[in-house]
């Protein structure tokens, strides 16, 4: 539990977009200016056992979990996957405004589909809206939940001009013809930066989120990858929570990016990051 009772508490979720795999989990809470990372998890599961609360109790004892943890329950609730109140069954307004201001920077958006993030998108959304978490596209209202695009997030935390190249699985499109100890030390240098910049808008990071070990096996690479979504879509919650992110999108969907430091994200230059390899 924070030292101090926190005013606000942001709840981050890397939603899986199917049920074979975890989803990871952020904590944040705010005291007077300051935010702080309080827990993060590679799945629900491992987020609830935390708290020492019923890991068998079902999804939306996160809630509950995230209480203990932070002294009170949060106020918004930032999901890493598409949402709406309808049924989503193709592109939206959120995925092609996302594109307008980020496909130039690598940021595009998947497509969803009826099947992804299908069934467990829908009941993922069915909790946090029986939780009292209802869906917010153009302005925040506590409670509520909003959707989150970490690619966009770390582009506007980093004041980078294109995508990092942070994905465990993409180092081979990313660093073509390379051997793999090098492209590991670039994934890991990737991270660092990620970290030490999360480190600087969450308290705790740097602590919270260790790096895997160097020869860490492809499972631990993509536990820390959920975690590290987890946090970036925590401190995009944060961001919104304080009024510093933008909604692209329309009154269906949004996905909501935080405001870069020096300008609005849409007036961002769109050139290469000089570390990319484009795919």
């Amino acid at each position: 539990m924070p030292a101090s009772q926190p005013e606000r508490v942001v709840l981050g979720i890397d939603a899986a977009w199917t049920a074979a795999n975890p989803s990871g989990v952020a904590l944040a809470a705010r005291a007077g200016d300051v935010w702080r990372l309080v827990a993060v998890a590679a799945s629900f599961e491992e987020f609830i056992a935390l708290s020492g609360d019923d890991v068998e109790s079902g999804r939306m004892s996160l809630v509950s979990a995230a209480a203990r943890l932070a002294g009170r329950v949060p106020d918004l609730v930032a999901v890493d996957m598409p949402m709406m109140d309808a049924p989503i069954i193709a592109r939206r307004a959120a995925d092609n405004a996302i594109n307008r201001a980020y496909a130039g920077r690598g940021a595009g958006t998947h497509s969803p589909t009826l099947d992804r993030p299908g069934a467990v998108g829908r009941a993922l959304e069915t909790a946090l809206s029986a939780a009292g978490y209802p869906l917010a596209t153009q302005e925040i209202r506590i409670p509520c939940r909003i959707e989150i695009y970490p690619h966009p997030a770390l582009i506007e935390l980093l004041g980078a001009t294109y995508r990092l190249p942070y994905k465990a699985g993409n180092t081979g499109k990313y660093w073509p013809g390379r051997p793999l100890v090098e492209r590991r030390r670039l994934l890991f240098g990737t991270w660092a930066t990620i970290v030490a910049a999360l480190d600087g808008v969450l308290t705790g990071s740097a602590d919270l989120l260790a790096l895997p070990p160097v020869d860490a096996r492809g499972r631990s690479l993509k536990a820390f990858e959920d975690r590290l979504d987890a946090v970036v879509a925590a401190h995009a919650g944060a961001m919104a929570l304080d009024g510093r992110a933008r909604a692209f999108g329309d009154m269906a969907s949004a996905v909501w990016v935080p405001v870069g430091a020096n300008s609005p994200a849409s007036l961002r230059p769109r050139t290469r990051h000089p570390a990319y390899e484009p795919l």
